[in-house]
């Protein structure tokens, strides 16, 4: 974890922080951390809607549970 921590310029609470998950660490370390472990690829799936389960569920939720379509005037076909 030093190592770790020296490599990315961080403190080893830090590190720790970002292992755990807090949310008050800021991007910038996460993609420090990222880049030192090889990982450098996966920066762009923190950020891809796709992937983001939570976010997709609480859209979901979001959408009108029944959509009707919209009535023709009459004499309009």
């Amino acid at each position: 974890m030093e190592l770790l921590a020296e490599r990315a310029f961080v403190s080893r609470a830090t590190v720790r922080r970002v292992e755990r998950g807090d949310p008050a660490v800021s991007m910038g370390i996460y993609a420090s951390v990222l880049f030192v472990l090889g990982l450098a690829d996966r920066i762009g799936a923190l950020a891809d809607a796709a992937t983001d389960r939570m976010g997709l569920a609480l859209e979901e939720e979001r959408l009108p549970q029944r959509v009707r379509s919209p009535r023709s005037r009459e004499g309009e076909r």
